[in-house]
């Protein structure tokens, strides 16, 4: 009996695929547990449809990314932050911190999880920091920190 998965089920297939799968599985297993339907034609026009639907929120994903892309790309951003004597910070400069600048000063909203930044800042200067806004796209920013 072919049915549509609706989750991913050890051994069989994951979510969203079409499988076969013996009769008393899937009527005993499988439905109760609603871990598939029937493939029938209408549960095949909905599995189609909702199919479409992601690739279009996906679509709309990375072209948002890709405008948050064009808006930040290889701008410097300016962060104050106490000092101590040499280049010293006395405590340091987070992603947090970075993501609000960013969000401040180009009006956008900014996760600070897709700042990939190894560990926090702790000295003054100019620091290259990648942010990735979609599996695709990866911004470079740079992050100058002075003392306050």
């Amino acid at each position: 009996m072919k049915v549509i998965l609706l989750q991913t089920v050890k051994g069989l297939g994951k979510e969203g695929d079409i499988v076969n799968a013996k009769d008393g599985y899937a009527t005993n297993f499988l439905f109760p547990k609603k871990l598939a339907v029937k493939a029938s034609d209408e549960n095949m026009n909905l599995h189609n449809e909702q199919i479409k639907q992601k690739e279009e929120q996906k679509l709309l994903e990375k072209q948002s990314a890709q405008d948050l892309y064009n808006k930040i790309h290889n701008k410097t951003f300016q962060l104050k932050a106490k000092a101590g004597s040499g280049k010293r910070l006395f405590g340091s400069v987070t992603s947090k911190e970075i993501a609000d600048e960013i969000s401040k000063v180009c009006n956008v909203n900014i996760d600070k999880r897709k700042i990939e930044l190894d560990e926090n800042i702790k000295e003054q200067g100019e620091k290259e920091i990648l942010i990735k806004l979609h599996p695709d796209i990866t911004a470079k920013v740079i992050i100058n920190v002075t003392a306050q």
